[in-house]
């Protein structure tokens, strides 16, 4: 697959998600196998460049190329203008986040919000791709509502605006996170556009990610949820598409070694003690469903000191390990 002068080794995305896809999480993902793995969503508005939040969804040192980075907002020029601010700090590709349902998000009409607005979507397209010299992507859901389903109105706007690659989430607006994601539109998208396709939503197994691209037909798959706590999740959807074949689980110390991996990433990002912080869902879905990882868990919540939480996190892959 191909976005715009990127050769992409495989059709396996990493779904932009606040609070999750930062830089450590990114790389890792990158490692075991995804061809691209999207920023967290960052805003338009331009009192927020500055912003802590925002300097840290936007470190890219030492990620592996292409960087794409995913922005967010209702007004075009916002918009062209971050999207060219990106791209001077970096951004090989640009993506524009009209899929997300949550209410922070539509209640400023950006996000999938903006799908019930199709001249505005024209707009918002026309004046990014405009504003770089770089493949703009775009990410969006079916439609506003099940009754309202726009996706492929949406899809041939974005074709005709320039947009390299469309990831599509099976799900509407309104459905938020409830309920199966739906194919059919996706398929039918596909079916009608010449640019790239990438479904996404509810691929919980290598088998959901054959089943997903033999039914819609997509390029490729953007994987979010499955993959959180364990990065090498990608690593088993790209061995189970090229042979047919499950790989076997990776074994503890292996877990171990690439969960303080990712905590010594996330300390030097967000600092010692804002590390631990958000280290503290990382190591309860990486876990979850090991022996004694309950109580891991719960121990590791009530430290605050990286070294603690690292010491911890070690003491109890060392014993899971013999």
């Amino acid at each position: 697959m191909r976005i715009g002068a990127h050769a992409l080794r495989n059709g396996l995305l990493v779904a932009p998600m606040a609070g999750i896809t930062d830089r450590p999480f990114r790389r890792l993902a990158r490692r075991f196998g995804a061809a691209l793995a999207v920023s967290e969503m960052v805003s338009a508005r331009p009192e927020l460049r500055e912003s802590r939040k925002t300097r840290l969804r936007l470190d890219h040192a030492g990620e592996p190329g292409p960087v794409s980075v995913q922005i967010a907002g209702a007004d075009p020029q916002m918009l062209a203008e971050a999207a060219r601010l990106n791209v001077a700090g970096g951004a090989e590709i640009i993506d524009i986040n009209m899929g997300c349902p949550a209410k922070k998000v539509c209640n400023v009409h950006a996000g999938s919000a903006l799908l019930e607005h199709e001249a505005l979507v024209v707009a918002i397209l026309e004046a990014v791709v405009a504003a770089v010299d770089v493949p703009v992507t775009l990410k969006i859901r079916t439609g506003p509502a099940p009754e309202r389903r726009n996706a492929l109105r949406i899809a041939r706007i974005a074709e005709s605006a320039g947009i390299q690659a469309l990831a599509i989430h099976g799900r509407t607006r309104a459905c938020a996170f409830n309920g199966n994601a739906e194919y059919d539109t996706i398929a039918e998208v596909k079916s009608r556009v010449r640019i790239p396709v990438i479904a996404n939503g509810d691929i919980q197994t290598p088998e959901d990610a054959r089943r997903v691209l033999e039914l819609t037909g997509a390029d490729g798959v953007m994987i979010g949820r499955a993959a959180q706590g364990k990065p090498w999740f990608f690593r088993e959807v790209a061995h189970y598409l090229e042979t047919g074949q499950r790989l076997a689980p990776p074994p503890a110390r292996e877990i171990g070694a690439v969960l303080v991996e990712h905590l010594d990433g996330l300390y030097d990002l967000y600092g010692g003690e804002h590390g631990a912080r958000v280290a503290r869902k990382h190591i309860g879905w990486t876990v979850r469903a090991l022996p004694g990882g309950e109580a891991l868990r719960s121990s590791v919540n009530s430290l605050h000191a990286a070294d603690a939480q690292r010491a911890a996190v070690n003491d109890y892959f060392e014993r899971l390990a013999a």
